[in-house]
């Protein structure tokens, strides 16, 4: 069973999260499957664009618990989003929690409904924002961002614009759309891949600084006694014993 949607429309392929059992929590499946659609529009002559969107009230929930993806399959994803050699463009309707705010910060343009809602909230379960660092430390406000990593308080999208974590935010996410759909289709190929080339250095250079320290620093948090209770608590949907 497919956990990605795909469509196509004037050369802009829309890849859509398609797992709502799980709210499109990042599983080991829902990764690979990912990975291997935007592998295809890397190399389809005729997509100019890539929308990344979800089905459901949630674009991403983070890791599926239940079936994480590996860190370094993750770390895998969020780099094939930033080396892709077309824009990435999030469309955000609903919840995202964290790991679907590396998706975010990894797409070259993001915008979301009003009624969308972020939180980091890997410190409530016991582990840290580890690997979905290589692209959000480069892309955000670190004073704005340290106050919702270290609180996993829930933000709405004017504060993730603030943050640098979303470009615009609409109450019509599709109208806010329809100009930078526009530009991006009426720009030439070489020049979209040349620019955005210039524009996620940066980024890559964090990758390949730190990539193979932050996938060690995830998997050993996950495999803690805190973390293995912060995520028995979220699972029986009570408060984690260090709640006071």
């Amino acid at each position: 069973m497919t956990s990605i949607g795909q469509t196509r429309a004037r050369a802009v392929a829309t890849l859509s999260l398609d797992a709502t059992a799980t709210r499109n929590a990042l599983s080991a499946a829902l990764v690979a499957e990912l990975a291997e659609a935007l592998a295809d529009c890397a190399e389809d002559p005729d997509v100019r664009a890539v929308v990344l969107t979800h089905t459901g009230s949630t674009f991403c929930a983070g890791a599926d618990l239940r079936d994480p993806p590996h860190p370094d399959a993750l770390v895998g994803l969020l780099r094939r989003i930033v080396e892709l050699p077309k824009p990435v463009v999030a469309r955000v309707t609903g919840h995202v929690r964290a790991g679907g705010l590396g998706l975010l910060a990894a797409c070259d343009i993001a915008a979301a409904s009003t009624e969308a809602t972020f939180a980091f909230t890997e410190v409530r379960i016991g582990v840290a924002p580890a690997v979905i660092s290589l692209p959000l430390l480069p892309r955000t406000d670190p004073r704005t961002l340290a106050r919702y990593y270290l609180t996993g308080e829930r933000f709405g999208p004017p504060e993730a614009v603030r943050l640098g974590l979303l470009t615009t935010t609409a109450e019509d996410v599709d109208t806010a759309l329809e100009p930078i759909l526009d530009g991006l289709r009426r720009s030439a190929p070489q020049a979209l891949t040349e620019t955005k080339q210039l524009l996620t250095a940066r980024v890559l250079e964090t990758f390949d600084r730190d990539a193979a320290t932050l996938t060690a620093l995830s998997a050993r948090l996950f495999s803690s006694d805190q973390a293995r209770e912060g995520m028995t608590a979220f699972l029986e949907r009570r408060d984690a014993a260090w709640v006071v």
